[in-house]
């Protein structure tokens, strides 16, 4: 009852705003109570094809946008008034003409805005707009008389742009911002014991625990406790970090191992994490890529309308006149293609595919050539067990066996692989009694009957661990083949090293021939040596490839193939292939983090699947489709109003009927593929993108 007691107090005030209008009093009453009727009405049964609950509670979250929620509340009053007017125009037709000139005070009123947007955007780019039509078309049917037909056409302009604003606020709300959610509550250290609290109730100073396998929720400095840390969602990095007393750590990061006591020094939205999603949030303009393609359209036949327009009014009156600029060819491209954006944005959120710059729909679509960096693109992060070379008389099995014993509880990429290994052979994990681990050097644990240590050749040396004369020379062959070499010793002697090679990833090999399907031209760019650029290469079916590539190189390269008239994707992990992404038209990164927010990638595959490569470029097909169906949606029936004003002598009440068929089938359209993605969403599903649009769009017309 409150919210409906504001809403009536808001909308009062919004109509009582100009009593320069001189309604009478108990008119005016009646007015305002059909209005704010209409705009409960809108709130209480129209939201709900919005997902309106599900809405709120996303913006409990934190994942709205104030001045989004603002247009529509607006744009709500106004399209909720403008039907008032269109009620009040057919009731002064049947019972009381008075009222008509009354509904058109209101239409007018409604209208003024638009005008001076009209005028301000004429004055300040000196050239004709579609917006210049907004401004003549509806006042100008209104001061002719022609107020039935005016409450019509607001009626469809002002539900047009209700449509469209919450369609952008449909595509902000609708991806999940892992950044903006929090735990419900923390265990946190008082007066030396641990106690639940809610997480709204931490405060800097405070000291919280975390264990194992739970996201970290603040920013802090450790005060006890050591830990495994990935930090992937913030930084990137493909390594979990060690952490320990006096490190800092970072809210929206897991724990992977350990126990780690934080002191609190930043929550909720002084977070980094909540910064990066509010950067998110605000970095990337849309406005410019949403409607610059409906625009064009739109803004192309300004002034071969406004020709005609002037040609019928002289040879078939002001009425004629109107009509034809109503009919404006290629107008609906304006709300439909906006709306075709967002709805597919929507759409590669909900699978896991965020798109940075709205641009990348149209661009993707013109590519012909993707060059691909190889490691962590390519390649897993996790290597694959490739040979094991044996010393003072250790068998294979053996050496892996205390290897992967050794590495069982470690959760980094090098010990997976180990482990696998082990496994993968049916080899058994014996149980530590106790261990030591060196950060980025190596560990040593205690079995049953001898000691084990697994590192590098730099952790052996500092262990004062005798190295074979042949190690030398394995250790740059490993090297030249882009390998790896992890060391094992027992008690104090070495047994061995584990080669491991990377690892192609597993659907690599059909997302490229999906690729090669289309016809695009391939390429691999890599830092790595010749040898394992090729292998991979050749492995993959790429015929091209560049190896021994500086991070600068690469951005070149890119700019070699685009001289040669390619329009080039690359695909790299963020990092060292920033120049690159920024040179490429169309850039890609399979991760969602490295510093999402000053990431230069367009497009980020969040979920790390590589197989959403082929899928986002399906849906680009689609949206390509469905932009050509706004387009004939858009001129054909304009084309048809046109011809019929001038040879059949329609009215402007038909021509606004006529032409709007087109109006509805250019939504219809852009709605389609959303309400495919609802009939086939499926919960659980993941949806990690966030969707980055800045500023408002500017006011639209039908």
């Amino acid at each position: 009852m409150r919210k409906q007691k504001q809403e009536k107090r808001r909308m009062q005030h919004v109509l009582n705003g100009n009593e320069a209008t001189s309604l009478t009093g108990q008119a005016a009453t009646v007015w305002r109570q059909m209005a704010w009727k209409m705009q409960h009405f809108t709130n209480a049964s129209v939201d709900r094809i919005w997902g309106r609950e599900r809405n709120q509670q996303l913006q409990e979250m934190g994942a709205s946008n104030p001045d989004a929620n603002e247009t529509l509340h607006q744009d709500d009053i106004a399209f909720a008034i403008s039907v008032g007017c269109l009620g009040l125009t057919i009731v002064g037709r049947v019972v009381y003409p008075p009222l008509a000139l009354l509904s058109a005070l209101g239409l007018l009123y409604l209208l003024v805005p638009v005008v001076k947007d009209g005028i301000e955007k004429l004055v300040q780019e000196r050239t004709f707009k579609s917006y210049l039509i907004d401004a003549i078309v509806l006042p100008g049917a209104i001061l002719a008389g022609f107020i039935f037909a005016s409450a019509l056409g607001a009626v469809l302009f002002f539900a047009s742009r209700v449509l469209l604003i919450r369609s952008e606020i449909r595509a902000r709300r609708s991806v999940t911002n892992v950044f903006g959610q929090q735990t419900e509550s923390v265990w946190v250290i008082v007066d030396g014991v641990e106690a639940e609290v809610p997480f709204g109730q931490v405060q800097r100073g405070d000291v919280v625990v975390i264990q194992a396998g739970q996201m970290i929720p603040v920013d802090g400095v450790i005060q006890d406790g050591m830990g495994l840390v990935d930090q992937r969602m913030l930084t990137g990095e493909s390594q979990p970090n060690e952490k320990k007393p006096g490190d800092e750590v970072l809210a929206a990061t897991i724990l992977l191992s350990g126990r780690l006591c934080i002191e609190v020094q930043k929550t909720g939205k002084d977070t980094v994490a909540a910064k990066i999603g509010d950067i998110l949030a605000n970095t990337a303009d849309f406005q410019v890529a949403i409607v610059s393609r409906g625009e064009a359209v739109a803004d192309r036949v300004v002034p071969l309308t406004l020709l005609l327009s002037a040609l019928a009014w002289p040879l078939l009156g002001v009425e004629a006149a109107l009509a034809v600029m109503m009919s404006y060819v290629g107008y609906n491209m304006r709300i439909t293609a906006p709306m075709s954006m967002l709805n597919f944005l929507d759409i590669t959120s909900h699978n896991g595919i965020l798109i940075k710059d709205a641009r990348s729909l149209d661009m993707l679509k013109k590519i012909d050539t993707i060059v691909f960096d190889k490691t962590g693109t390519l390649t897993l992060d996790q290597p694959q067990l490739g040979c094991i070379h044996c010393f003072n008389g250790a068998s294979e099995d053996e050496i892996l066996t205390y290897a992967a014993s050794a590495e069982a509880r470690q959760s980094h990429p090098i010990a997976r692989a180990i482990v696998q290994a082990a496994q993968s052979r049916n080899l058994p994990i014996l149980p530590i009694e106790d261990g030591r681990y060196d950060l980025g050097l190596g560990i040593k644990v205690h079995l049953a009957d001898r000691e084990v240590r697994v590192g590098s050749s730099r952790f052996f040396t500092q262990e004062q661990i005798a190295l074979p004369a042949d190690l030398p020379r394995i250790e740059s062959e490993a090297q030249s083949m882009g390998h790896s070499l992890v060391l094992v010793a027992f008690d104090d002697q070495l047994v061995g090293a584990v080669e491991l090679k990377p690892a192609p990833r597993p659907e690599a090999l059909k997302v490229i021939n999906a690729l090669r399907a289309r016809k695009l031209e391939l390429y691999i760019i890599s830092g790595d040596q010749e040898e394992p650029t090729r292998s991979l290469a050749d492995s993959l079916g790429i015929d091209h490839y560049f190896a021994n590539t500086l991070p600068d190189h690469k951005a070149q390269l890119v700019e070699q193939l685009q001289a040669e008239g390619r329009t080039v994707c690359f695909v790299g992990d963020g990092i060292n292939d920033a120049i690159a992404l920024q040179q490429a038209d169309v850039s890609i990164s399979l991760r969602g983090a490295s510093t999402v927010a000053t990431d230069t990638a367009q497009v980020i595959l969040m979920d790390g699947d590589f197989r959403q490569l082929t899928h986002l470029l399906d849906i680009v097909d689609d949206f390509d489709a469905n932009m050509r169906v706004n387009l004939i949606s858009s001129l054909v029936p304009g084309i048809i109003c046109i011809g019929g004003v001038f040879f059949l002598h329609w009215g402007l009440v038909t021509a606004i009927m006529i032409y709007n068929v087109g109006l509805i089938t250019g939504i219809g359209n852009a709605m389609r593929p959303l309400l495919r993605k609802n009939a086939s969403h499926q919960p659980g599903l993941p949806s990690q993108a966030l969707n980055l649009l800045k500023t408002e769009l500017p006011p639209l017309s039908h």
